[in-house]
């Protein structure tokens, strides 16, 4: 499969001034130092960081000064994917990286919401002051039986209040989690039940677009639902006179961050878990997938540090949910010396240029969005820089789905002569396969580099490593971030099944990936059948589970049709009861079923009645063909009718397309 993008001169690049400021310089010159390497540029720094990966992920601990409680050992004891084993014998706790580098010169974390008393007004949490709510918020949940190991759930959009919540369970050795209140209770509890948390910290409600949305009769079926949930830490977030006393065993947030208490940080294995996010397949329940603390450590220092070029004091803000991957990279900051800035709301309200003004109104230095966001303020017409004074900000940053080529045009011209740091990873791994370094310069719809200690190539269909083809993206050697394992999944067959099928112990991702001649890299969207609107990937079984719950509906097959270059949609087809036929009013019933189960961001752009969903032989849904089929490619090519239960169906997702006169894609 050939892709091809216009060759096209560098769109930005680094001053001599930037180029020596540059943490990874500060990186490369340590190594000539300490280690005695030297390296011409950047490739040779990544073949060298994939090549030898003992002495990489050694040589980053080291200069970041990691603390653990043992000095480190060999970094990678068993190289076997999935199964690695990172770092024998080395304890210690995220917790400690994330405070290590705490200073009085700049806040911890900066913050702005909708929601509150509050609400509308930048409000600045110290070190200190983090510190101490985190000790107290520890204090707390040790009171209420929280030990290592143990489950706390958090139903909490994007505030001061989880970022405390989130370091003080890390703090205690327990396993943290967290859904944003503007879910359904369908996808809530499809993540929560399968962890069984000890503990739920729930919000009120949250405000978003001006519109207050209450969320208390809904933590009531939240703790029906969760039997294992001992204790609620309710946090009055909407409304400041909310009561925590509606419900049992219920603690008011206030309450729980009271007071001094000793910062108790539990020293904890490498290997220990310390979050689960959710990813899904195409198949059963949302993935709950577990991370450790030490593999999120070294990948996050490594992102923070050397990838988006954080300096202690920067002030970091990614726009994002709590549902998504992201928040937890926002954290990291933290590990970097960061100033965190939240922003909590709609970046759109009240007008268009909010989330700019609250940029330039907090000093903002990294500007992080969805791709997504910058491409509606371009269609939107939107001028930063006339809203904002955006002087201290000298990097931005995309993800969630492919930048085309013109936004980057459109924000060197109207955000300014920034560095754009354009990054492709996944919940998957909590990091990075693709990103940037402010030493090389930028052109329009490429990331910039294949990331440190990431072994990543583009397989063409024999599993062959390509240049300048579009293939699978492939890492054909472990990080230390990748899952410890799946929540409850029996000798990993989930976990296999999702990355390892295609290629038996070669990390597959489902994403279509080119590397450029010069080592650059563009992303042109999902390989597989996942759902990735606005940056948050969900199974289609959830979506599925949704729509088919309505009487009216017998069976149904969604597709997401991201591909770079061409405006995002996805359509759902429909297969209703006999004489039943779709109007406005039946899919106005859909729409608002998907958007109270799962969220609205997963409202289907159009909704399409078929006579039948094309299914293999074996039963499954046929996904990822007819979304190849909807991209551009031959019927001949995407399904042999051998293999299928009902090849007759297939005729008309064929006319659909040619109607839509899709051209060749994928």
């Amino acid at each position: 499969m050939n892709e091809t993008v216009p060759e096209s001169a560098p769109a930005w690049t680094p001053t001599p001034q930037q180029i020596e400021s540059a943490r990874i310089t500060e990186f490369t010159t340590w190594l000539a130092e300490a280690r005695g390497l030297a390296f011409d540029d950047y490739d040779a720094l990544w073949r060298w960081s994939v090549e030898d990966v003992n002495g990489f992920w050694c040589a980053l601990w080291d200069w970041a000064q990691i603390p653990s409680r043992q000095p480190r050992g060999a970094a990678l004891a068993d190289a076997a994917m999935p199964g690695a084993r990172w770092f024998p014998g080395v304890e210690l706790n995220y917790v400690e990286q994330a405070l290590r580098l705490a200073s009085d010169a700049s806040p911890a974390i900066v913050s702005r919401s909708e929601s509150g008393a509050l609400a509308g007004r930048t409000r600045e949490t110290s070190w200190a002051e983090l510190r101490r709510q985190v000790a107290a918020c520890a204090a707390t949940l040790r009171r209420l039986g929280v030990a290592r190991g143990d489950r706390v759930a958090a139903f909490m959009p994007n505030t001061p209040e989880t970022v405390v919540a989130f370091l003080a369970t890390a703090s205690v050795g327990a396993i943290w989690s967290v859904c944003s209140p503007d879910m359904g209770p369908l996808a809530v509890l499809d993540r929560f039940r399968q962890i069984e948390p000890k503990v739920l910290i729930a919000a009120d409600g949250y405000r978003y677009g001006g519109k207050p949305h209450d969320r208390r009769e809904l933590i009531h079926h939240l703790l029906r639902e969760l039997p294992s949930v001992e204790q609620l830490l309710f946090v009055a977030q909407l409304d400041p006179e909310a009561s925590a006393s509606e419900y049992p065993r219920a603690t008011a947030w206030r309450d729980a961050v009271a007071g001094d208490a000793p910062l108790q940080i539990e020293s904890v294995p490498f290997d220990h878990p310390l979050w689960i996010v959710y990813s899904s397949g195409t198949t059963g329940m949302p993935k709950a997938i577990v991370h450790s603390h030490g593999g999120v450590v070294v990948e996050h220092v490594k992102l923070t540090a050397l990838h988006l070029d954080l300096h202690p004091g920067d002030r970091f803000h990614w726009y994002a949910s709590t549902n998504w991957i992201m928040w937890n990279c926002q954290m990291a900051g933290l590990l970097a010396g960061a100033t965190l800035c939240l922003y909590d709301g709609n970046p759109a309200w009240p007008d268009a240029q909010a989330l700019w003004r609250f940029a330039g109104e907090t000093g903002v230095t990294f500007f992080g969005a969805g791709a997504a966001y910058f491409q509606g303020c371009l269609k939107a017409g939107v001028e930063p820089r006339a809203a904002a004074d955006l002087s201290r900000l000298r990097a931005v940053g995309s993800t969630g789905s492919p930048l085309p080529p013109e936004a980057y045009v459109w924000i060197l011209e109207h955000v300014g002569p920034v560095w754009i740091d354009a990054i492709s990873g996944g919940t998957d791994f909590a990091g990075c396969f693709l990103a940037g370094v402010p030493t090389l310069p930028v052109y329009p719809g490429e990331m910039q580099c294949r990331c440190l200690g990431a072994r990543v190539e583009a397989f063409d269909e024999a599993g062959r490593g390509r240049i300048d083809e579009v293939g699978e993206l492939v890492c054909t050697a472990p990080m230390p971030s990748m899952p410890l394992y799946f929540w409850r999944d029996e000798q990993n067959r989930r976990y296999r099944e999702s990355y390892f099928d295609m290629y038996p112990g070669i990390w597959r991702h489902g994403d279509w990936l080119r590397i450029t001649p010069t080592g650059g890299a563009v992303i042109y969207g999902r390989s597989d059948a996942t759902i990735n609107r606005h940056g948050i990937r969900m199974g289609t079984s959830e979506l599925y589970r949704a729509v088919e719950s309505l009487p009216e509906v017998l069976d149904s097959l969604v597709v997401d049709l991201e591909y770079l270059g061409r405006a995002s949609s996805m359509p759902l087809f429909v297969v209703l009861r006999p004489g039943v036929e779709l109007d406005d009013a039946l899919a106005q019933r859909i729409r608002a079923r998907v958007r109270e189960a799962l969220s609205a961001r997963h409202v289907p752009d159009e909704i399409h009645q078929v006579q039948a969903v094309p299914r293999t032989l074996s039963g499954k849904k046929m996904e990822v063909p007819i979304k190849r089929l909807l991209l551009g490619q031959p019927l001949e090519k995407i399904a042999n009718p051998d293999t299928m239960a009902n090849p007759e169906s297939l005729a008309w997702f064929a006319a659909f397309a040619q109607a839509r006169g899709q051209g060749g894609a994928a």
